[in-house]
């Protein structure tokens, strides 16, 4: 039987009062004043009903709160949590309003720097054993320039910090035909990914924002903390279509708790809202900063009497008077005065002020992780100073992340890739994010100068042999002699190095001379 709780929830049940209507996540964030009073439960699982679009989530999607596990969950998480987590902004804020911050500067410049520095160098494909793979690696990166895959992922990087969650769609031929996309695909290596991913089926990838896929709330498993699938959905809903996980790659950087993966839309935590506190402080000292530079200064005149002009209703003179003034206020203005009348003026210092501003500025790239000078252009001062150890830590963060955010799909894209290019998987090749940091020209020369003389100590040791080195010359693709031709002959035969020339016959030399 169902719950009072599942019956008031049930699909096409009649609302007994307003404040149980469907709560859109605007008139959460605007409703942070009386929270209780009206209602709302910022955890409620029956809060996805409001976070999309009916048109998203199809005629009869979306009642997930019948599910009575999540029911009880959202009620455990929200005692005594709510009044706190609507006051503080800790609780969804929602796509709507999510999207209309995408719009500031502040919070753009910390996302777009983010997916560009992910995406700036890219990945490198990668092989083991000793056979050559190099046709094959050439033709996947050419089906990774075809698919723009690189561009793919920036547009989820920006979409996750935006957001909190992106997807990408893979598209197959003859994923248009009834209930297909709601077919698995596998993993990329199963037998279930040959039979789905023929040969030349790889057709585009579509970035996906995730104010258009909901949650299917009968494809994924509350019941079980130690399934896999536990709170982890196996199919979306696109716009009324159902649509499966591994159709749909998932990107989700920042994870909540499990608790609040409902009320997150199975989403994560966007970066957006992780600086909205950070970036309200530098907007508020903004304006006040502004606002005191504007009016810093007080002036005033002692002695006028007031009293008397308010009881004769003589107040016209005082205002022509002050708007004189104010309107010759400047080095050349000039105030007459009365014997009894004393000017003065109060100006507030102003010394601090541009201290004050940068720090409001500065720790927005506190909760980011972004040095100063990339986020804001300011660069270091003082003696010897320099930027390198926060930027050498930032990316050491970056790889940190693409492995987290990007590691798992480019994994499985990479087999759907190959099994579309050549209709099987090589399970030796991978690939590997390229280091962000970029040496110097001198720094490069000290490391060339360092290994030629290694090199050199090895093969005069005859560990390794001249056309070794070579070699892995003519293959190091940050070197200066890449391609280097293997075919020249550059070691001597070592039958001539052990063997003695032959000496002259004396008789031959005594005959030449008599001749």
């Amino acid at each position: 039987m169902a719950t009072s709780r599942q019956r008031r929830l049930a699909p096409n049940a009649k609302q007994s009062s307003p404040s149980k209507a469907k709560i859109h996540p605007m008139s959460v964030h605007q409703s942070r004043q009386k929270p209780r009073e009206e209602g709302i439960d910022p955890y409620a699982a029956e809060r996805l009903n409001g976070l999309f679009p009916s048109s998203v989530l199809g005629e009869g999607s979306g009642q997930i709160a019948q599910d009575g596990a999540i029911a009880e969950v959202s009620n455990w998480a929200s005692a005594g949590y709510a009044d706190y987590a609507l006051s503080e902004g800790v609780a969804f804020l929602g796509y709507p309003y999510l999207a209309a911050l995408s719009q500031r500067a502040e919070y753009r410049k910390i996302v777009e720097v983010i997916a560009t520095e992910m995406t700036r160098k890219w990945i490198r494909i990668t092989s083991q054993g000793d056979d050559d793979k190099s046709k094959r690696i050439r033709a996947i990166e050419e089906a990774f320039d075809r698919l723009n895959i690189r561009d793919a992922f920036r547009r989820a990087a920006e979409q996750d910090g935006f957001f909190g969650r992106a997807h990408i769609f893979i598209s197959l031929k003859g994923d248009d035909q009834p209930n297909e996309r709601a077919a698995s695909i596998g993993d990329g290596r199963d037998e279930t990914s040959r039979v789905k991913v023929p040969k030349g089926s790889l057709q585009r990838l579509v970035t996906v924002e995730p104010y258009w896929v909901a949650a299917n709330p009968i494809s994924f498993n509350s019941m079980d903390p130690l399934a896999p699938d536990f709170y982890r959905p196996n199919n979306w809903n696109v716009m009324g279509k159902q649509v499966h996980t591994s159709r749909l790659f998932t990107f989700v950087g920042r994870s909540v708790p499990d608790v609040l993966k409902p009320a997150y839309a199975f989403g994560g935590l966007a970066m957006t809202q992780m600086a909205k506190p950070y970036v309200d402080n530098w907007l508020k000292t903004r304006e006040s900063v502004s606002d005191l530079i504007a009016s810093f200064s007080v002036s005033g005149v002692k002695g006028m009497d007031i009293v008397d002009a308010l009881a004769n209703g003589q107040m016209e003179d005082l205002f022509n008077r002050i708007e004189v003034f104010n309107n010759l206020r400047d080095n050349r203005g000039f105030m007459a005065l009365m014997a009894n009348e004393e000017f003065f003026n109060v100006s507030t210092p102003l010394g601090t002020l541009d201290k004050l501003q940068a720090q409001a500025q500065e720790q927005m790239a506190s909760v980011s992780g972004i040095p100063l000078v990339k986020l804001l252009g300011v660069t270091p001062s003082g003696l010897n100073a320099s930027s390198d150890g926060e930027i050498r830590v930032f990316y050491d963060y970056i790889h940190a992340y693409q492995r987290l955010l990007f590691g798992p799909n480019l994994k499985r894209l990479l087999s759907i890739v190959q099994l579309s290019e050549f209709g099987d998987v090589d399970e030796s090749i991978g690939f590997e994010f390229e280091p962000l940091w970029e040496m110097s020209d001198k720094e490069k020369a000290d490391v060339r100068l360092v290994e030629a003389q290694t090199a050199q100590a090895y093969v005069d040791s005859s560990i390794i042999l001249p056309e070794e080195e070579r070699k892995r010359l003519s293959s190091d693709k940050d070197g200066t002699y890449q391609g280097l031709d293997l075919s020249l002959d550059i070691a001597p035969d070592p039958t001539e190095l052990l063997s003695e020339p032959p000496e002259p016959d004396r008789n031959d030399e005594g005959r030449e001379a008599a001749e």
